[in-house]
């Protein structure tokens, strides 16, 4: 645990603010008690995150006690990344042996989008706390039988809803099931058990959901990423089947679950998509021996008896990660590398067991061929990893590959090797397996990493593309992916240097991303640079680089104008900030701005509420057209911040975002701020 947090803590203030998105939804939360209950992206309570908010409340008390700071900000994230690990070893030694323990809190610590997530301030890692702590209460109640463990996984269940919403019923199935065949009590019991854990889900997670729905829409914010103002329809739909068929009503894929190669414009789907360029370098490295030992521990209690806890312990742990991995595989909506995150405590524990179950029965010659088998795929997999990168240090592959090999020749032999030569195969092996994804999670934690999209590992070890083709309603307008950080599949690309990947039509490309059809973009204009954002100090963004020949919006994190995408903030000059800081307290909101990330990047540096025309991407109906024109009759606003991305100004002129903008630039004097533009909308021009 103390390793784990001195690794994380390290650095830790390289990435600012991180996600504006949530870190202003936090400073609004530390100013205002109706926000942070809601998770309103202002403190003048306009419009929600689309998500619940249970993530946003550690960090928004943090921030509360100890001032607004990258620190107050992603400390709580790093001290949920130590609890996962703690949770894990505990689980994994109570059915095994400490050795096993730590070799689970390892696996997960050293895992490179852990290190990456755990630092960072999305809804991702209280949702792999939780998990955790459920499999870890399920693990107990298969022990004893007894209801309050199993109620209080419930309770972890519901809470992990108000973090992510639906994601967090992926395990129900498999724990569910497990629990029902192989608790040691009655049958009758057993159902019974099951159902007041899931009457504890409900209240647990329900009492928030039925506080939003009865409280009158009037008075509370609006509901971000929902197109009629409801938590429900946020859940079931955008948050929810729309995530599984990419039917996501007004996301930034514009709805439509047509993809790439027949699979999802968010990436290949398919039962390799955990490997594949993508995903691979994340979260894929123990994957394979993963596998296997779930397989070899399943086979070593088949002849327990059914109320067996080594066997539920595999049961659960590998239920979690197959189900998980499976559903994330297939699923063809809206889905970034770094939700593999979920995957890592499964992934961990199973390690652990597996490899403390066949060391037990290292003497019998299928346990110690099932473990040379799992040092075996390990090695010549982080081979395969390590070589997508072949300029990041070359020489580990054939270290990794050479070392992993010699010691599963070694574990072949496990039962008959002396003691010093037993030790010496396994601490091989060990080394082996873990020196890849190590020295993945070192380079992640030495970089700073902010924006909307983040990856784990050195320059080009995600290879993510957006989709092609012209932008529909809130979709990419020209193609490519936002930042110019990431490549398309199939394309290298080093860290805000390489190409961007290739456009479609439709009028450009993305932020720092596609271009016209059959080019490529330009290098990134600054590799390895600090983040144009004043909201990252000291911060190094891998998102950035400039727009393609094509055209398009420069840089993924905004211009010297001000006008920031729709996956990163907009640098805010000080001749902006003093502008929209004048006389700001005599207004709800400073100002308004299109889409959540140009009007966060404003509010943090600020300090000042401003309104989220549109939330996240721009294409939520809120506020109306005449709504913000009584907002602007009542004297509530400001300034208008000219220049907003987001889909509803995507050439769609029926968005109330568009609609908005086009009243306030025919009525409103424009006012200039160092490079930025403003409409001062107390000075109206007619």
């Amino acid at each position: 645990m103390l390793a784990t947090a001195v690794l994380y803590l390290y650095n830790l203030s390289a990435s600012g603010y991180a996600n504006s998105f949530y870190s202003a939804a936090v400073q609004a939360g530390s100013q205002s008690w109706k926000a942070l209950f809601f998770g309103s992206l202002d403190a003048g309570n306009a419009i929600t995150v689309d998500k619940p908010p249970a993530a946003l409340w550690p960090m928004a008390l943090a921030v509360r006690i100890f001032g607004l700071s990258s620190w107050s900000v992603l400390v709580p994230e790093v001290l949920m990344g130590v609890g996962t690990v703690a949770v894990v070893y505990a689980a994994v030694r109570r059915r095994f042996s400490p050795a096993a323990g730590l070799i689970a809190g390892a696996v997960l610590a050293l895992t490179p989008v852990a290190a990456l997530m755990f630092r960072f301030n999305n809804p991702d890692a209280l949702l792999a706390l939780l998990m955790s702590v459920t499999c870890y209460f399920v693990v107990r109640a298969l022990e004893d039988g007894r209801t309050k463990w199993l109620v209080w996984a419930g309770v972890a269940v519901g809470f992990a809803f108000l973090a992510k919403t639906l994601q967090a019923f992926l395990i129900l199935p498999p724990l569910a099931l497990v629990y029902g065949v192989c608790a040691p009590v009655r049958l009758r019991r057993r159902l019974g058990q099951l159902a007041l854990a899931t009457l504890a889900i409900v209240v647990s997670g329900g009492w928030w959901v039925a506080v939003v729905e009865l409280w009158p829409a009037s008075s509370r914010p609006y509901i971000g990423g929902s197109q009629n103002n409801s938590f429900l329809e946020l859940t079931f739909g955008y948050n929810g089947l729309g995530r599984l068929n990419g039917e996501e009503t007004g996301s930034v894929g514009g709805g439509g679950g047509g993809g790439m190669g027949g699979g999802s414009q968010w990436g290949e789907t398919g039962w390799d998509r955990m490997f594949n360029s993508e995903i691979g370098g994340q979260i894929s490295w123990l994957l394979p021996a993963a596998l296997i030992l779930l397989v070899a521990g399943l086979v070593a209690t088949r002849r327990a008896g059914r109320t067996d806890a080594a066997r539920a312990s595999f049961l659960v742990w590998g239920g979690s990660l197959v189900t998980t991995a499976a559903v994330f595989s297939y699923m063809a909506g809206i889905f970034h590398q770094y939700y593999t995150v979920a995957l890592a405590p499964y992934l961990a524990a199973v390690v652990g067991m597996g490899a403390a179950a066949l060391w037990e029965r290292r003497e019998r010659l299928w346990a110690s061929l099932a473990l040379a088998a799992a040092v075996t795929a390990t090695a010549a997999w982080g081979y395969v990893l390590l070589n997508r990168t072949p300029a990041y240090l070359p020489w580990l592959k054939w270290l990794v590959l050479v070392g992993g090999l010699a010691a599963a020749l070694g574990l072949v032999f496990a039962g008959r090797l002396d003691r010093r030569a037993l030790f010496a195969a396994a601490g091989l092996g060990l080394v082996a397996s873990l020196a890849a994804p190590t020295a993945y999670t070192l380079s992640t934690v030495s970089e700073g990493h902010s924006g909307s999209i983040v990856t784990a590992g050195p320059s080009g070890a995600s290879m993510m593309g957006g989709p092609g083709g012209g932008g529909g309603r809130g979709g990419f307008p020209g193609g490519g992916f936002p930042g110019g950080g990431n490549a398309a599949p199939g394309q290298g690309q080093t860290q805000g240097q390489g190409q961007s990947g290739p456009g479609g039509g439709g009028g450009g490309g993305f932020p720092g991303g596609g271009t016209a059809p059959g080019q490529n973009g330009q290098n990134g204009q600054a590799p390895n640079s600090q983040a144009p954002n004043s909201q990252a100090p000291n911060g190094r963004s891998n998102q950035n680089g400039a727009a393609g020949e094509g055209g398009g919006m420069a840089g993924g994190m905004g211009g010297g104008g001000g006008m920031g995408g729709l996956l990163n903030g907009a640098e805010v000059g000080s001749e902006a900030k003093k502008l929209l800081e004048t006389d700001a307290g005599s207004y709800t909101w400073a100002a308004a701005a299109i889409g959540s990330q140009n009007a966060a990047s404003y509010q943090l540096s600020t300090g000042d509420p401003v309104m989220a025309i549109g939330g996240f991407n721009g294409t939520d109906p809120s506020p109306t057209l005449a709504q913000f024109k009584e907002y602007v009759a009542e004297g509530e606003i400001h300034y208008f911040i000219g220049g907003g991305t987001g889909g509803g100004t995507g050439g769609d002129d029926s968005g109330t975002a568009s609609q908005i903008t086009s009243w306030v630039e025919a009525h409103f004097k424009e006012v200039t701020a160092g490079s930025a533009t403003f409409y001062d909308l107390k000075q109206p021009t007619d």
